[in-house]
């Protein structure tokens, strides 16, 4: 059940969130010297705090406390425990500081070098957007964004992956206006491009006179005015729909006016522009409305994988770049057979230097494809496979919960682009510039029903995008994250979606550990420098969910002994939190938001163990878990009620600790249960609302009344009735399960064999 809003509705902000929609700027800020060097303190106070706890606190009671088997392996316990959530806290420190030097060194290349170079040397790129179900209106702004890279030679896929025959009427309509979204944007694009195009042609045939360079700024202002009639034709409903207009077609519109400006100044001082550099501006005009849109949906065709996950959407289509195809009718449904005769087939599909690929729900910024390209094609990163900009959220955020999953990810975005620095980058899957030839680099192929499936992008876990990572640094490529905020994605709007995309992050880190370790042996085998850092920072990043949910777990379900509880425990986490909270106000957040994030974690604990165990699940069975995709839509998403209650038991479970705590006076005991009591009473109101947990409550209470009603089982009666699939058995053949479909009386069943 999904509880929905009129769509035309402007969304109801809630009591506690942000009405500043502008982002963060593009550069990051050149961290100060005390910054960087209150950093460092940072990790040596944790190293220091926790040796000085073992030495002091364990070490010691170990010898003088209890000499008891049950007290020992407390002991042992609860320092395993502090050791590994301050091992996470120092990962997190260090992760910063990389990320710090990364952002005090990095300048951007000059516009005018990339025209340069682009001019000359323009790598064909294609543009892969999987999209499952997403509304028009959220797959149209994520294309757009593409769209408006300036950027050469652009081909521009929706990859859909929607049913291909619904029958629901509103899945009818969204499926028939995102087949139509490419014609739309073609003929959206054909007046500026056609226009643009004849004025190039037009410059091209007369000399460079300062008349060309006016009509040169005539036309920038022209582009600039056309892109701001568009903005002001867009709707705005949401805080997403604002950052698309200001950011992408505005902020464009604005830069080409200032070129234009440029230009009409430079003839004023009377300046000389050579013939050259005109030509790369005409360039840059049409090479923004050259597009080419194409809606590919691999579900049409028997012979490609369905399997439901985004991994093999991209996987599909990747297999089938730079062949040609004939389509064949089977009693399996359509197939597509290669052909070495272009002129007589169906379906031709370009191949292609680099692929982006681009969830639905993602927006680049003007520059990204020209920025990542350019640092892809420079001699020295010729091993870099997979660069990108870890993307960073839409603020303005109309929910509470959604702001703060924002902030988490802007977070993220610092730690991953310090993970760069230690030679530790993961691919985060949202947004990424692909070469092509590492991709094929990592190909596995095998034969599923008798057709061939090839998988650049592995599914065998649902965070297809980390064990890619790891396949790619096995075979010696790399992977770069860009210091600059040239992405943005959603984050969840409310906590059932939250919870669906928390616990798909929590599962499949630990499966893909092994594969890590035989990328650190194969590197030490042959003699390849693998720093300590980049090895603790890849397992942490894998494997920190796990052990840090079980973790806090300890410290909130066991009573450990009071002797074992020391000030020197908080003073090692000081830092951390301290550290994390100047981050948030980077991030231009709030420092209190520290408190809030703690409590979202301790409601969070119940999805990220249960992500974690579906990884062992997966690990025993050898089956691969579904892949379930955050919802993207307008309406509230219900949570499972397991994630309801359990909440709620935190709570209630806390209370009792502190109870008992305070009757057995271990104030500090009771004083750790007491915060987290108020942190997680705060999160469940703030972030689920009572509102909605009754809702959900009464939602998962009620639903085991509702039977699915199953089909009529058929009869071998009523199979004599039915007509004789005789397609199917001449092109598969007569197996067993066919054989007992038929009825003995209608066909003799030695003539079947």
């Amino acid at each position: 059940m999904i509880f929905r809003r009129p769509k035309s509705s402007i969304p109801q902000r809630q009591f506690g969130t942000e009405t500043n929609m502008t982002p963060q700027p593009i550069m990051h800020a050149r961290p100060s010297t005390t910054k960087m060097t209150l950093s460092r303190i940072a990790i040596i106070l944790t190293i220091a705090f926790w040796i000085l706890y073992l030495l002091s606190v364990i070490i010691r009671q170990l010898f003088e406390g209890p000499q008891s088997y049950d007290f020992t392996l407390e002991a042992f316990s609860y320092a395993f425990v502090v050791s590994v959530l301050t091992f996470s806290s120092l990962l997190y420190l260090i992760t910063r500081q990389g990320a710090l030097e990364r952002f005090s060194k990095h300048t951007r290349v000059p516009r005018a070098i990339l025209d340069r170079y682009f001019a000359n040397t323009q790598p064909s790129i294609t543009v892969l957007i999987p999209s499952y179900n997403e509304e028009i209106d959220v797959i149209r702004k994520t294309i757009l964004s593409a769209a408006f890279q300036e950027y050469p030679r652009k081909r521009i896929i929706l990859l859909l992956d929607n049913n291909p025959n619904p029958t629901n009427t509103e899945d009818i309509n969204r499926l028939a206006a995102a087949r139509n979204l490419g014609n739309q944007l073609q003929q959206l694009f054909d007046q500026p491009l056609n226009r643009l195009t004849a004025a190039y042609k037009q410059y091209k045939k007369q000399s460079n006179t300062q008349q060309q360079i006016t009509i040169l700024a005539d036309h920038y202002t022209w582009a600039g005015q056309w892109l701001k009639q568009m903005a002001a034709d867009e709707k705005q409903v949401d805080h997403v729909d604002v950052f698309f207009t200001d950011q992408v077609l505005l902020k464009l519109a604005d830069e080409f006016i200032l070129v234009a400006q440029a230009l009409h100044t430079s003839i004023q001082d009377k300046a000389h522009i050579n013939s050259e550099r005109i030509e790369q501006l005409y360039q840059r005009l049409i090479w923004t409305f050259t597009n080419e849109f194409e809606v590919f949906e691999r579900k049409q065709y028997a012979s490609l994988s369905h399997e439901a996950n985004k991994a093999m959407n991209l996987n599909a289509y990747i297999s089938l770049m730079g062949q040609s195809y004939q389509t064949t009718a089977t009693p399996d449904g359509t197939i597509l057979l290669p052909t070495i005769q272009k002129s007589t087939a169906d379906i031709t599909i370009p191949d292609s230097d680099y692929l982006l690929t681009l969830d639905a729900d993602s927006i680049l910024l003007r520059e990204y494809c020209l920025r990542l390209v350019y640092l892809l094609e420079q001699p020295e990163n010729a091993n870099i496979a997979v660069t990108q900009t870890p993307y960073s959220s839409f603020r303005g955020a109309y929910t509470r919960i959604e702001r703060l999953a924002g902030a988490t990810t802007d977070i993220q975005h610092i730690l991953h682009q310090g993970m760069t620095y230690h030679g530790a980058t993961f691919w985060v899957g949202a947004n990424a510039i692909i070469r092509k030839t590492a991709l094929e680099d990592i190909a596995e192929t095998e034969w599923i029903n008798g057709y061939q499936v090839t998988r650049y992008i592995q599914d065998r876990t649902v965070i297809e995008d980390t064990e890619s990572s790891i396949d790619l640094a096995i075979h010696g490529w790399q992977l770069y994250n860009y210091p600059e905020r040239l992405s943005y994605s959603a984050t969840p709007p409310d906590f059932g979606s939250l919870v669906v995309q928390r616990r798909r992050w929590a599962n499949g880190g630990l499966l893909i550990l092994p594969k890590l370790m035989t990328q650190i042996r194969q590197r030490k085998n042959n003699n390849e420098l693998i720093s300590r850092a980049e090895i603790m920072l890849r397992i942490n990043y894998m494997a920190s969910i796990a052990w840090a949910s079980f973790g806090l777990l300890f410290l909130l379900a066991y009573p450990y002994d009071g002797r074992l509880l020391s000030p020197l425990v908080l003073l090692a986490a000081i830092p951390y939190f301290i550290t994390m909270a100047s981050d948030f106000k980077y991030t231009g957040y709030k420092h209190t938001d520290i408190f809030r994030i703690y409590g979202f974690n301790l409601i969070l604990l119940p999805v990220n163990l249960a992500g974690v165990f579906k990884s062992i699940e997966q690990a025993l069975t050898g089956k691969k878990i579904p892949f379930a995709r955050t919802p993207k839509v307008k309406d509230r998403t219900p949570t499972a009620l397991p994630y309801i209650i359990l909440p709620l038991i935190i709570v209630a479970f806390s209370l009792f600790t502190f109870w008992r705590n305070i009757d057995a006076q271990n104030w500090a005991n009771a004083a750790f249960a007491a915060f987290n009591t108020i942190c997680a009473t705060y999160a469940i109101i703030a972030y689920i609302g009572i509102k909605n947990l009754l809702a959900d409550i009464w939602l998962g209470a009620t639903d085991w009344m509702y039977v699915e009603v199953k089909p009529k089982q058929i009869t071998l009666k009523q199979i004599e009735h039915t007509n004789f699939n005789w397609q199917s058995i001449l092109y598969h053949g007569a197996n067993q399960d066919t054989i007992h479909q038929v009825s003995i009386n209608k066909l003799d069943r030695e003539q079947l064999v």
